[in-house]
């Protein structure tokens, strides 16, 4: 990837809907080349999906929270799959470190969300967490 690349990679992460047209004038480069730029990006699994944001006021799973896990020796594998029938796990991620699991949680209400994490705490193979519950964010990508 060129800098014409990652300077397309960031106006789609602002505006995903701008129009080859738009993208084409504000890179200084023909819509041809925009188009073939994204087409490849997408082959190349660069790209993988577009999505819509929602304002924090108006989406269904409203408190969203950071989960760290930490699994009781070698039950990582069963620990996830448990994890990913959990209907408030919006994502998991192995990591490194002092904690094995991050999740990030959403639930509709801090209410719903002591049941998530009672639900994920009484899981087998779990031995500690901490839980953070998100603020604010500052950058999205």
């Amino acid at each position: 990837m060129d800098e014409t690349d990652h300077h397309l990679l960031s106006l789609l992460r602002q505006d995903a809907r701008l129009s080859v047209a738009a993208l084409a004038q504000k890179l200084d480069v023909s819509r041809g080349t925009v188009s073939n730029r994204i087409r490849r990006l997408e082959d190349e699994g660069v790209i993988v999906g577009y999505t819509v944001r929602l304002r924090p006021d108006v989406q269904h799973n409203a408190i969203k929270a950071w989960m760290s896990i930490a699994v009781e020796g070698n039950q990582t594998r069963t620990v996830i799959a448990n994890l990913l029938g959990e209907p408030g796990v919006a994502s998991l991620h192995d990591t490194n470190g002092r904690w094995d699991l991050l999740a990030e949680l959403r639930a509709a209400s801090l209410q719903e969300l002591a049941k998530v994490l009672e639900r994920i705490r009484l899981l087998k193979g779990i031995s500690n967490t901490e839980t953070s519950i998100h603020l604010e964010t500052f950058r999205l990508s």
